[in-house]
């Protein structure tokens, strides 16, 4: 902890949506090989069940109806033994863009220079998505992320009048225990920038004044592929952060998307989701990484030399 405030504020945080962005495909596809479900089929059929359930006066989340629907293949026996563990176990055959994993340790050889080291400057990674936490537990990245923010299950639920001191059964999983949609990823966000993941007692509603965040968002980086995370996009910008709009290369459809989103100032840069070495994607991370640290050491040297008096000097007399 600082003299100023709870937090020394020496992190910078690159928050990454998932799918389409780190990964070329949605995280559940290894789920749909492993029970041979037609991936297609499942998505049309989540994507028909808004309109669906209006019929009867029901308005669902289309961002997250698809768990649900989930949980409907395992009740109905196509995915009878689904459980969080299996769910880990699948995330392992995720498939991630060129350059996924390598640059995470690219990135933190910025910081390992003599006069960033000396800050005790550091950097964090955090995925903020749709998609299934336990997925991205056992995907290939899981090692470099400092956390996670995504949708959960509950396996057993608890019974009425149980005994709630002891650690709940394990099965298919059964309840939804929490989601992010696409609006609700702001609060991630924030939750990040509060350390709320961090210190016990303290919500993401709590106020805590500038200084005494864990994250300014200033020196956050938010990478993300498309029009449905312009909240996000939004809020880190408005509070200094940056943001980067990355697409499919080759897919025209997808650089039109992230080409809006640059001409409508959403974002700081947009490139292809190729993170190899000397990729554009790569070489802005790297260069923004820097400046990002540059000018936190240039804060602190500004902030001492305001704190710090004078020393005295000898007077001569005439």
């Amino acid at each position: 902890m600082s003299d100023k405030g709870l937090f020394l504020q020496n992190i910078i945080a690159i928050i990454w949506d998932f799918d389409k962005t780190l990964s070329p495909k949605y995280m559940q596809a290894p789920l749909f090989r492993a029970y041979d479900v037609d991936e297609k089929q499942f998505w049309n059929e989540v994507n028909a069940l808004p309109d669906y359930y209006k019929r009867a006066g029901i308005s669902i989340q289309p961002d997250t109806s698809y768990l649900c629907h989930l949980l409907t293949y395992v009740n109905e026996g196509i995915m009878p033994d689904l459980c969080n563990a299996r769910l880990r176990e699948l995330g392992a055959e995720i498939d991630f863009f060129p350059g996924i994993p390598e640059l995470f340790t690219e990135l933190q050889a910025v910081l390992e220079a003599p006069e960033y080291r000396e800050g005790d400057l550091r950097l964090e990674h955090y995925v903020v998505s749709t998609g299934l936490t336990e997925m991205i537990r056992g995907s290939k990245i899981a090692q470099h992320l400092s956390g996670i923010w995504a949708s959960e299950f509950i396996e057993s639920p608890a019974r009425p009048g149980a005994d709630l001191s002891g650690v709940p059964e394990s099965g298919p999983i059964a309840q939804i225990a929490g989601f992010l949609d696409n609006t609700t990823k702001t609060r991630a966000i924030f939750e990040i920038n509060k350390g709320v993941h961090k210190l016990k007692n303290v919500s993401v509603n709590d106020l805590i004044p500038e200084e005494d965040r864990r994250v300014p968002m200033k020196n956050m980086i938010y990478v993300a592929d498309g029009p449905s995370d312009i909240p996000s996009f939004s809020v880190v910008r408005k509070h200094g952060g940056l943001a980067y709009a990355v697409y499919q290369q080759g897919s025209e459809s997808q650089f039109a998307q992230v080409d809006e989103l640059l001409q409508a100032d959403r974002v700081d840069a947009n490139g292809p989701a190729d993170y190899t070495t000397h990729s554009q994607t790569a070489m802005w991370l790297r260069r923004h990484v820097k400046k990002i640290a540059d000018r936190m050491m240039a804060e602190r040297e500004k902030a001492l030399h305001s704190r710090r008096g004078s020393s005295p000097i000898h007077l001569q007399e005439d």
